[in-house]
């Protein structure tokens, strides 16, 4: 059995900087899960400016016992539309998460370095290609979609998505599940004939 008796006395430090920092009372949180420190939730706010301003997102937060010699694992909880982070499984394409860690680093800067990510997409090394092209091709589309995204999936401010939602509904009548519904719209532009032949081809 691998002794992570190191892993977890970082963790336990790191973890109380994180809910003392300046930033927990507006853009990042943390919480345990099952009073268990090598699994924690974290939380980030969507940074202004950006379609995901005044969302919030959820993420797992994974420790491996060779912490801190090796990364945390991190996925998003929430759905999100980000040519970075899969709009499936919610896994991110950062590069300190994988090669680029160093045992130096922290969850403040995970979270901090997650946030940031939403405020400058890198869509030449994407995580989703689907939304990577339609960030580099269609960008008044990608911001519009990431916009309502966050208002469905994370409490992000109601704009006017009605007629997004006319199309969702349009496909949620022909027996499509509505996430199934606003992914097929959202991949194809929201374009409800490129999003029926996305779906039943």
């Amino acid at each position: 059995m691998v002794d992570n008796t190191i892993a977890l006395a970082r963790i336990r430090r790191e973890f109380r900087e994180v809910l003392k920092s300046e930033e927990t009372q507006d853009c990042i949180h943390i919480e345990l899960v099952n009073d268990n420190f090598m699994e924690l939730q974290g939380q980030i706010s969507g940074p202004p400016d950006t379609p995901y301003e005044g969302a919030v997102y959820h993420l797992e937060i994974k420790i491996p016992d060779t912490y801190p010699f090796h990364p945390p694992k991190v996925k998003f909880l929430t759905k999100i539309w980000h040519p970075n982070i899969s709009s499936a499984t919610g896994a991110i394409c950062l590069d300190i998460l994988k090669d680029q860690w160093a045992a130096a680093m922290n969850l403040r800067v995970v979270l901090l370095s997650i946030q940031a990510l939403l405020s400058a997409a890198e869509p030449d090394d994407p995580q989703d290609a689907v939304v990577a092209q339609q960030y580099k091709s269609n960008p008044d589309i990608f911001r519009i979609t990431a916009r309502y995204w966050a208002h469905v999936y994370a409490h992000g401010p109601d704009g006017n998505h009605s007629e997004l939602e006319e199309k969702v509904k349009i496909l949620s009548e022909m027996g499509i599940e509505k996430n199934q519904a606003r992914f097929a719209l959202s991949s194809s532009s929201w374009d409800v004939s490129a999003a029926m032949e996305h779906l039943f081809s």
